[in-house]
Formats: structure tokens, sequence, C-alpha cells
């Protein structure tokens, strides 16, 4: 039987399992450079030799390619338009009741482009909704991640979808088997008519993680997000997991659609390599924080609460300290820990921005 594991994070302080070194990480960037070829340069990206492209070009062949590359202006440079009609676009020449217009990594991908069980995965893009975007009542998924090979690899693990209700939504969806829930819920119109930025965090493991933070490129403002730590975040069976990106849409309610197009820019996938205690103590400083070994406090006053989402706390052997009931009104007590020196991560996005050092001394 399949084991879930939940545990919302609900302070912003939490310990957290996840730390990672991001300049040993592996890392793909896919980015518009030009109208021509357009294909040709996601497939060279995503599988070199292979075709990662998935478009209803065959029952549409008089429009021609339903994925070009236009200038923006908000942008100042080239991005992805993904374009779906109301009729006679369909997926593929193979299902008829929805419409597909998505690329993919997939298993011909370059390894590092492949995330298996015990990795953690970062990925990051760029999206913009036209300001009259329509959705189905039923589902328009923009982004999934997929697991290849067990018994739930039909249903994404992963799923942000936009969804007709009153007001329309964007919706974040999850499972670990064939049972999507919904996880968080946003309104549409946060979205339609502007570039957002999204960076997505996934530890793939029976015991994982996972974070989301989608923001406004223009001020940064951030519009949804989501995060959560001892979650089941690998379906059981699978060989490896991949990402998706496009417009793939339910046409059971045709008379809500119409022609549609969404924009995309700067694909990133990047694996991300847990931090050494070499690496810890080579990126450590000590003048922030202050520590009170007679008292048992090490104050985290001088670090802005703003600049960070949530801290590690690692001994000198590396070991993480994951006791939440340690950290108290920006004070970690240290009075039931053993002497030696210790390592508090500053997180954002599941990435050290910081670590500074304190020693315990009695």
């Amino acid at each position: 039987m399949k084991t879930f594991y939940f545990r919302p994070l609900l302070k912003v302080f939490a310990f957290n399992i996840f730390v990672f070194n991001i300049l040993n990480a592996q890392k793909v960037l896919l980015s518009a450079n030009g109208p021509g070829k357009t294909y040709e340069e996601i497939n060279n990206a995503f599988a070199p030799g292979r075709d990662v492209v998935e478009v209803p070009d065959c029952v549409h062949t008089k429009f021609g390619r339903h994925i070009e590359e236009v200038y923006d202006n908000e942008l100042g440079k080239y991005v992805f338009n993904f374009l779906v009609h109301k009729t006679p676009d369909n997926d593929r020449c193979q299902n008829f009741d929805r419409q597909r217009v998505e690329i993919k990594t997939y298993g011909g991908s370059p390894n590092n482009l492949k995330a298996i069980q015990g990795e953690t995965v970062a990925y990051s893009w760029k999206f913009k909704l036209p300001q009259n975007f329509k959705v189905s009542k039923n589902f328009t998924h923009l982004h999934q991640i997929k697991s290849v090979g067990g018994l739930y690899s039909s249903t994404p693990m992963v799923t942000l979808t936009a969804r007709k209700a009153t007001p329309d939504q964007m919706e974040l969806r999850y499972t670990a088997t064939n049972m999507q829930s919904t996880l968080k819920k946003a309104s549409l119109d946060l979205f339609r008519g502007q570039w957002v930025r999204v960076t997505e965090v996934i530890k793939y493991d029976n015991l994982g993680g996972y974070y989301i933070k989608i923001s406004r490129v223009s001020d940064g403002l951030v519009l949804f997000n989501y995060n959560i730590s001892a979650m089941d975040m690998w379906q059981d069976g699978s060989s490896f997991t991949r990402p998706k990106w496009g417009i793939y849409r339910s046409i059971k309610s045709l008379s809500d659609l119409r022609d549609e197009q969404v924009r995309f820019a700067d694909f990133s996938i990047q694996e991300l390599i847990p931090l050494s205690v070499q690496d810890y103590r080579a990126k450590s400083t000590n003048n922030k924080l202050k520590v009170n070994n007679s008292k048992g406090i090490v104050s985290l006053k001088n670090i802005p609460k703003n600049s960070y989402e949530e801290i590690e706390l690692v001994d000198e052997n590396g070991k993480k300290i994951a006791h939440t009931r340690l950290l108290r009104k920006q004070k970690i007590t240290i009075s039931g820990l053993k002497k030696g020196d210790y390592y508090v991560s500053f997180l954002v996005a599941k990435r050290p921005v910081s670590i500074y050092t304190f020693t315990i001394k009695n």
C-alpha cells in the first residue's frame, strides 16, 4: 500500500531537510533566439536528435507549426508563442476531446533532464497569459510533472492548471497515485495579461518535498506560493520523472473556448547537489549571529526576515538538526545541543543564500 506523508510548513522559519550546492549543479536553459527552426531548437535543448514537441500539426497542416518565436516588447527579446485553435486542433490526431501544444523531456533526453528517485531538481520558466485568456471548466494545463513507468504514470504527479469557475482559478494539483487533489487555488486574474516567473523545486522521494513560487516579472510581487516538506513525491514503480509545458486543454465544452495563445520564455532544469560539511565550512561566516552560551541562545535578529524563507541547522559533522522546537522568536535554543561548531543556512526556494556559523562552548 502506498504511504502518504504530509507535514505543512506552518512557520516560515521551519527547519528543512533540503540544502543544495547550486554552483556545481547541472543546468540547461532554453531561450528563443528568433523566428525559424523553432522545433529544432527545442529538440536540441531537451533531447538532441529526438522529438519532444507535441502539437496538432498533423490535423492542421494548412496553418503550419503551432509554436513560433516572436519578439516581446515587455521582456525586450524573442519568446516562444504556443498557439492552439478552437477548431480543428486536437491532441496529435490521437485524442479528439482535447487539444495539446506542449514540449517535454522524455526517455531520449539526457540523464540530467530526467529526475530519478532521491534527486532534487529545480525548474524555472516565465509565461504570459493573454488579458482575456479563456479556460475550460474541465482543465487547461500549463505545466505538468509526469512519471514514466509504474502503475500511476497516466496521472500527472503535479499539475499547474487553469479552470473556469467564479472567478476563474489557477490551481496547483497533486497526487502520488492516481487520484489528484487540489493543494492551492488563486484567482486567474492575478496572472492574466502579465509576465510571471515560476520557480519550482522538487525532492523526488517517498519522503520528499515540494516548493513553488510564482512572481510578477515587472516588480517581483509574489502572486502564488506553496511549500511543503515530508510529502510523498515519488510515484511507486517509476523509472524517472519529467516536466511538460504548454497548452493542454479539454474541448468537451468548446463554447467556453477561443483560439488561444500563451507565451513562454527561459526554461531551466537544474539538478541540485547537497552541500557537504566542507562546503558549509568554506561558505560560512560568523559575524551576524549573536551567541550567548551562558543563556543557551543564538539570536537571528540581525538577519532580516524578508531575506530568507526558511533555515536549516547543521552540526560540524554535517548532520542536520531537525528540531523545530528549538526555534522561537528568531532565537535558537542551544542548551540541549553538544558543544562544537554549528552552521545555520538561510534558504530561498530551497537554496542557500547565506550560511553562518556559531560555536557552543559548553
